[in-house]
């Protein structure tokens, strides 16, 4: 039965690692440190110090792995990739603190740590979209989501890259303390209080890169070159590919994390947001620019992926000295 210590939820230790990014690292000291005096925030050396971040500066995390008793809450901010799995010791107290009943948060590259513990298996979770492939391959047992900010799996979080994992940290105070403490530690940070976690990941790559000799990056290339072509589906691209429909589904998840019709999806959503940022077209044709009958038909896909409607899009994100296309008149 998990939580048979006491836990206190004000107690957040935070695993800090040797080549790790500054940004992610520093990312929950901001959150739930700061000018909040209800919280303890303790970082912890998750390999032998001083500890060397990603841009060269020296750190010095003062708690070993014992400190990650009583936290209520364990942050893994960020990890290094290509240079082997993270520490056992790590993961066997990661393993601990959560059959004891802390919640375990991965951030971005966070969520590789706790994959290797196994924290993963059978759940949702997300990272960077740059990474999902990678976790998505290296544990297939993950249901890895690229497009989302954050996922909140009850006892276990992780998040999207960079600002995403702010986003996290505030909806766990918001789940854990109330809107008003999230809302005042927003302030303070000067970010928006609250970003649904469904939100979609801002892309700017718009395909994935499987490699230049894998007959799926033509496909993939084909299809963002023909969005506006209406009739491109799965099964069309399952045929360009010479594969089965079931083929496709399977080796295209293997490559980019997730499936073809989410994917086609989000890139029809991704030319539609350019379009609605840089022309005056109308939302109809916008809509068909990018293989949707009209309006209507994009509107509920580009609410599911970005979080708003497409004209409140527009409004909000579109620069005044936005160089518009000439349109015909609306």
């Amino acid at each position: 039965m998990r939580g048979s210590r006491v836990r206190d939820p004000r107690v957040f230790a935070v695993l800090c690692f040797d080549r790790a990014p500054m940004f992610e690292t520093s990312v929950p000291f901001s959150v739930f440190g700061g000018n909040e005096p209800r919280f303890e925030v303790r970082a912890v050396a998750g390999d032998p110090g001083p500890l060397t971040s990603s841009a060269g500066i020296v750190l010095h995390a003062p708690h070993g792995l014992d400190a990650l008793d009583g936290a209520g809450t364990v942050v893994v901010p960020s990890w290094r990739l290509g240079d082997g799995p993270p520490p056992e010791p790590v993961l066997a107290a990661l393993r601990a603190a959560h059959a004891d009943g802390a919640t375990v948060v991965g951030l971005c590259r966070g969520a590789f740590v706790l994959a290797a513990a196994g924290l993963l298996d059978g759940r949702r979770a997300t990272t960077h979209w740059r990474f999902a492939p990678a976790l998505a391959t290296a544990y297939p047992r993950v249901r890895v989501d690229p497009a989302v900010l954050f996922v909140d799996e009850g006892s276990i979080v992780t998040s999207a890259g960079t600002a995403a994992g702010i986003d996290a940290c505030l909806h766990l105070v918001r789940r854990e303390f109330g809107a008003a403490a999230a809302g005042s530690i927003a302030r303070r940070m000067v970010v928006p209080p609250q970003r649904s976690g469904g939100q979609a990941q801002y892309i700017e790559r718009p395909v994935p890169d499987v490699g230049g000799d894998d007959p799926l990056a033509e496909v993939l290339e084909y299809a963002v070159r023909n969005l506006h072509d209406a009739g491109l589906d799965v099964d069309a691209l399952a045929r360009r590919a010479h594969l089965s429909r079931r083929s496709f589904d399977r080796r295209f998840r293997e490559a980019t994390g997730t499936s073809p019709l989410r994917w086609l999806l989000a890139q029809r959503v991704l030319h539609a947001q350019r379009l609605l940022e840089s022309t005056d077209l109308p939302v109809d044709a916008v809509a068909r620019r990018v293989g949707f009958a009209n309006g209507v038909a994009l509107r509920p896909h580009f609410r599911r992926v970005v979080g708003v409607a497409p004209q409140p899009y527009r409004d909000t994100f579109r620069g005044r000295g936005a160089n518009a296309a000439p349109t015909a008149s609306r």
